[in-house]
């Protein structure tokens, strides 16, 4: 047990060491004309993908596929009750030549 959290603390030790010795990244001075092209278009794109997303959570608010299954179900609801009387009306128009 004692060796097992000796050679932990060892390779924490050489991580953190290994860490430290990295080099930064040296960025080009000049950017080329494509490249600048292709970050013009890349954040033209990320920003239209944010403003749908924004979108598309405000539409997601409203609960809108809610209201309207509650539109079908109350209209629904409405137009079978007028047909109804309509089928009675017919059905007495017919039934009272006789």
């Amino acid at each position: 047990m004692n060796k097992l959290l000796v050679v932990a603390v060892l390779l924490a030790l050489l991580a953190v060491s290994a860490e430290s010795f990295r080099m930064p990244r040296q960025a080009k001075d000049e950017e080329g004309p494509l490249t600048q092209l292709c970050n013009t278009v890349k954040s033209y794109y990320s920003g239209a993908v944010n403003t749908v997303s924004d979108y598309v959570e405000t539409i997601k608010g409203f609960k809108l596929e809610e209201k309207a299954k509650n539109l079908y179900t109350d209209t629904t609801t409405i137009l079978s009750t007028y047909n109804s009387i309509l089928q009675d009306q017919i059905y007495h128009l017919l039934t009272s030549k006789q």
